[in-house]
């Protein structure tokens, strides 16, 4: 059995969603950035940075998500991988790990909107700046698709993209056609209905969405 440790809408999702897409078993264990758990010494033991996702698997934790998508794909759903030797195998791990640089804007757009709540401490530029970054990411992903996905078959990368771009529609308004289609398809998707019905209740993004203010 798979145990992910969780927050609802955080990265932890994709481990969620991608275990739906494989059809692997697993439990969820929920919880809060709101409280005190995610410092306990026990989480921590877990997860040195005290953020989600954690995953008990296999004896062992991990704590990364692009890494824990990498590892499940290759040990439990090869057809959501692309195995050394491949052809797509280099287009695959670039966008599998590009995710993260989408993960790093909305990451920077989530604490000045909602994580800083003094007027005060946010600053309009950074939230203009980083909301045009990652547009420009967003963009990028959906122009790759190839089909279901940017290597044609749906894969990690799919999910490890996707749940940037359905956090992003928080903070940016969708109007590239590729972009929109994009997104229209993995909510279209059942493993990923699936997935968010397991997701639990709304503790970030709590807005449906984050107006940048005039600068």
């Amino acid at each position: 059995m798979i145990r992910i440790h969780h927050v609802a809408q955080a990265r932890s999702f994709r481990v969620i969603w991608f275990c739906e897409e494989a059809g692997l078993p697993y439990e969820v264990v929920q919880h809060s950035f709101f409280d005190k758990s995610l410092r306990s010494p026990e989480f921590l033991a877990l997860s040195p940075a005290g953020r989600v996702p954690a995953v008990e698997i296999d004896g062992q934790v991990m704590f990364e998500s692009g890494a824990i998508l990498e590892y499940l794909a290759e040990t439990r759903a090869p057809a959501l991988a692309r195995a050394p030797g491949q052809a797509d195998r280099i287009t695959y791990l670039e966008w599998l790990h590009f995710a993260e640089t989408i993960a790093v804007s909305l990451a920077i757009l989530t604490q000045h909107h909602i994580v800083l709540r003094e007027a005060h401490m946010r600053s309009p530029t950074v939230m203009k700046l980083e909301a045009k970054r990652l547009e420009k990411s967003l963009i990028a992903a959906a122009r790759a698709r190839k089909g279901e996905g940017v290597c044609g078959q749906f894969s990690a990368a799919d999910v490890a993209l996707g749940y940037g771009a359905l956090i992003g529609k928080k903070f940016l308004r969708f109007e590239e056609p590729a972009l929109l289609d994009w997104v229209a398809a993995m909510e279209a998707r059942p493993a990923y209905r699936a997935a968010l019905a397991k997701d639990g209740e709304v503790q970030i993004y709590t807005e449906e969405f984050y107006e940048a203010p005039n600068v």
